[in-house]
């Protein structure tokens, strides 16, 4: 069950698109590509403007409010995401797809009719905001098990592409002609991204492989968060993968929702610089996404790939910690890209462990918890800049009152913090067994077979006690 046959690859071809005008397109990795790069690229705009609307809402205990919103919305998406997944593994993938796009990009143009309501949308957007969850799956469907990393690889890389040039055009938008344009220009690539989806993007999911029905009962066992942690503790694999997981992108979610303001408050960046570094990172991103990835996948394996991402992020985030230059900004943003493989990576190391019937289950529980660490991360950081007196609100000082002075050995200490919890990361990761793609495809051979000779339903109903806790993941040992 790791990889489809040729004839449900065939198969999945001839399927009706339900709401496609052109039901003869083969799904391809392009079409994620496009769905992902319109989401970001439109969110990207928002960057200069979000930070006022912020500000002018919440003008006392900005980065406080920030972090609620934020930690509203991952909560949700904790929630969520295993439950979309396991449904779009039944149902198909597009008309998920179709949902998660959506709502994701429903609050936009409230930023300027109602912020109160913008900012309640965001929170409540959560629920559906895993578009990542239901692309990997998309992804893993279409592709051979060797193509994955690759094709991860790629997507990760368009959602740092959409990042090099989308806050720099929505500040200078702003500034010449005034937010309402960055948002109604955001709001035209939303629906473009929404009607992409609908008309253009087909369906994945061979027909033999979901559902004729939508009256079919699921196992909310499956789709529950909280089951899906218990199965975590029941399986080795997926337990030092989700603590993998969340070590290492809680501090990269927090230093997302910071560090601009970070460089233009502390180091003192200009507008400029910032839309500069935001380009050079997400360029070498790209770069190490779509060729350094595939290497190092292919010469020292999924696993060794992980942990010099880990490795990556360690440097850059010690760096980040302790740097106090601008060239030392510049230098530590070049190893942060090279630290963009980690994520793909640890996909990759996901769909090849995981079933065919299984991907959204498992992609969807590695989003969930990267949704929950997109709401600690923000509040975690803000909360540590407070209590360490590192000023972040952007607030003109009051007539008067002299800006306060902040002179400290360590001048970004949720950095640091985040360079431990990698390092605790990486010591976790080391103990992840090592996949070799031979040996589980092997093991798995047998029992390929044997699911597609099944009955009529992809997702057969367990029989015993011991089904109900079979892990998602097979460990190497089995």
């Amino acid at each position: 069950t790791l990889t489809q046959t040729a004839d449900e690859k065939n198969l999945s071809r001839e399927i009706p698109k339900v709401g496609s005008c052109a039901p003869s397109l083969v799904p391809s990795v392009t079409h994620a590509v496009v769905v992902i790069f319109l989401e970001f690229f439109a969110w990207g705009l928002l960057t200069t403007p979000m930070l006022t609307v912020l500000h002018e809402t919440f003008p006392q205990h900005t980065f406080l409010m920030n972090g609620l919103v934020h930690g509203v919305k991952g909560f949700l998406s904790f929630l969520s995401a295993p439950l979309i997944g396991a449904l779009s593994d039944i149902w198909g993938r597009k008309s998920f797809l179709l949902m998660t796009v959506f709502f994701t990009c429903a609050p936009i143009p409230f930023m300027r009719i109602s912020p109160w309501w913008y900012f309640a949308l965001i929170s409540v957007s959560g629920i559906f905001a895993v578009t990542f969850s239901v692309i990997f799956a998309y992804v893993a469907d279409i592709t051979e098990e060797h193509e994955r990393s690759t094709a991860y690889g790629l997507v990760s890389a368009t959602f740092a592409a959409s990042l090099v040039t989308s806050p720099a055009i929505g500040a200078y938008l702003s500034e010449q002609y005034g937010d309402s344009l960055v948002v109604l220009v955001a709001t035209v690539i939303s629906v473009a991204d929404i009607a992409f989806v609908f008309f253009v993007v087909p369906e994945s999911l061979p027909d033999k492989m979901r559902l004729t029905s939508w009256g079919f009962p699921i196992s909310w066992e499956q789709a529950d968060p909280f089951s899906s942690l218990r199965r975590v503790g029941k399986d080795t694999t997926v337990l030092l993968i989700c603590v993998t997981v969340f070590l290492s992108y809680l501090p990269e979610a927090g230093q997302y929702s910071s560090f601009f303001l970070y460089l233009r408050q502390v180091i003192e960046f200009s507008p400029a610089a910032i839309a500069a570094f935001i380009a050079m990172v997400g360029i070498l991103s790209i770069v190490a996404q779509t060729l350094f990835l595939g290497v190092l996948m292919r010469t020292i394996g999924n696993k060794n790939t992980v942990l010099l991402g880990l490795g990556f992020q360690l440097f850059q985030l010690a760096w980040y910690g302790f740097g106090s230059e601008p060239w030392m900004m510049w230098a530590a943003g070049t190893v942060a890209a090279m630290s963009s493989i980690t994520f793909p990576a640890v996909s990759a190391l996901v769909s090849v462990s995981a079933s065919a019937d299984q991907q959204g289950v498992a992609q969807g529980m590695i989003t969930g918890i990267r949704g929950l660490c997109n709401g600690l991360g923000p509040a975690l950081y803000g909360f540590i800049f407070f209590l360490f007196n590192v000023e972040l609100n952007d607030m003109p000082q009051v007539a008067g009152r002299p800006a306060p002075v902040t002179e400290s050995m360590i001048p970004g200490p949720p950095f640091l913090f985040g360079a431990f919890a990698v390092l605790f990361a990486l010591l976790v990761a080391i103990f992840i067994p090592d996949h070799r793609l031979d040996d589980v495809k092997t093991s798995k051979s047998g029992s390929a077979s044997a699911a597609h000779s099944q009955s009529a339903g992809p997702l057969a109903t367990p029989t015993s006690d011991a089904e109900d806790i079979e892990p998602l993941l097979q460990d190497s040992s089995m």
